[in-house]
Formats: structure tokens, sequence, C-alpha cells
């Protein structure tokens, strides 16, 4: 339903210190992998990337639901250690073993946009924790958010062979009711400029939004990428966090021996 990456800012080739032609993104700049190791992507059956996620417990990966539905277990894999698209010497492949989607799931733009992946073997990578309902402050307008993921760099555009990463403030509620009618402020929350040019886009679905160590949000929807006065659209993570820790936190019952 959404978004990746829509960033200006030409990133910079850590190797040589110049811009290389084919890092140019509107909006953001470069990620490190090794900075933020809980950040994964989704691969389908042909193995081309199409969402993000989250590591959020050893085998647990959060994305969107609209990234999840339709779709077997099998169809599907996670990505995770792995800054380059390219680099497949890099970071573990998992295939996923059961997929959990919001009950009251209809739509991104109706809200409990949100899915878990359980994977069928644990990942050697950190866990970020969720925001919980009394993180109010990491919601407040003004508050820096980061976006990373591996999304379209322009609407329309390519999907970056990268890791990207960008800062967008949270909007007030009222502008984001203002823009889009349908925006729910108890499960949702907009960020982003009222000029645009700094956004998520399609490929970045599903993906985090992170501020003061947390989960904060998860990519979800919005009207085009970078467009004036049309912020990008993302899960409240603090208002479903109690719907996801049983989930998340579930340890399988031990086995007794008779």
């Amino acid at each position: 339903m959404r978004r990746l990456l829509v960033l200006v800012l030409s990133a910079l080739l850590a190797s040589t210190g110049t811009a290389a032609a084919d890092e140019q993104v509107v909006g953001g700049e470069r990620a490190s992998i090794k900075a933020n190791p809980w950040v994964v992507y989704l691969v389908d059956d042909r193995g081309l990337q199409f969402c993000g996620g989250t590591i959020v417990a050893p085998a647990k990966v959060l994305t969107a639901a609209h990234c999840a539905l339709g779709r077997a277990a099998r169809e599907l894999q996670v990505v995770a250690g792995r800054e380059d698209k390219q680099d497949r010497q890099s970071g573990v492949v998992a295939d996923v073993a059961k997929i959990w989607i919001h009950k009251q799931y209809v739509s991104a733009d109706q809200g409990e946009d949100l899915a878990v992946l359980t994977l069928k073997d644990e990942l050697p990578y950190t866990p970020l924790p969720l925001a919980e309902l009394t993180d109010r402050a990491l919601y407040q307008p003004g508050t820096e958010l980061r976006a990373l993921g591996w999304g379209r760099t322009a609407e329309n555009g390519k999907t970056s062979r990268y890791l990207m990463q960008a800062t967008v403030p949270v909007l007030p509620d009222s502008f984001c009711v203002d823009t889009y009618p349908q925006f729910v402020k108890t499960d949702m929350f907009c960020a982003g400029f009222e000029g645009g040019k700094v956004d998520t886009c399609q490929g970045d679905s599903g993906g985090p939004i992170v501020a003061d160590g947390k989960l904060v949000g998860v990519t979800s929807w919005g009207e085009g990428c970078a467009r004036k006065n049309k912020p990008g659209v993302y899960v409240r993570i603090s208002r479903y966090a109690k719907d996801l820790h049983p989930v998340v936190d579930a340890v399988p019952p031990a086995v007794v021996e008779p």
C-alpha cells in the first residue's frame, strides 16, 4: 500500500568519500545495518523484495498486515543483516513458519495494519523493543523519528539497492485529519514535512519508524510519495503493544517428560 524512503541529499561512498550516481535519493541517506541490526526486508517466492520489517524477538518479525495478507508462509522469506540487497554473502535468509495478522485488520487506512511473522529459526540479531502506552512523548508533534527501508527512492521510481534512512518529524493529528479524512488518530500518526520532499515510499511498507531506541511505528499508507501536504501514515505501535506482546513474547510450552 506504500512506500520506501523518498528522501534529498547525496549518500556518500564510505570507501571513497565521493557521491555515487546510483546513490542519489530524494530526502535521505545510506544507513548502516550494523547500527540498525533489527531492520529486515521481505522477499516473495521469486526472491523479490517488496516490504520491510523489524525483528522484535529472536524468531519474530513485525511488519504490516497488507504485506502478509493473502500470502502463505511458504511464499515468504525474511532477509536480515544485509545492507546491500546484492550482497548475497552477508546476512541470513530465514523461512517463515507462521503468519499472524491482527484480527481486526480490513485495510491499511482503517487501522490494525500489523502482522507478525514467526520464523522457523531464531535470528542472531538484537531485537528492537516496542513503544508502550507510557511512551507518549515519542508521538508529540515535532518529535524527530527515523524511517528505514529499501523501497523506492522516488514516486514510481526504482527500489533502493541499499538500506536507506530519513528523519521525519511527527505532525499534529489535526493536520493528518485535514489531509486524510479517514485518518484514525488513536491508531495512527503521520510524519513528514508539509512541503513534502522527505518520505517513505512503495517497498518501505512494514518497515520501522524508530525513536529513543524503540519501535514507534510501522510504515503503512499515504498518497503518493513525498508529495506536498501528503505525509506518510504509520501504525501507532504504543496503541497496539497490548495486542502484540502475547504474540511476540509467546514461548512454546515446555515438553514434559512422562
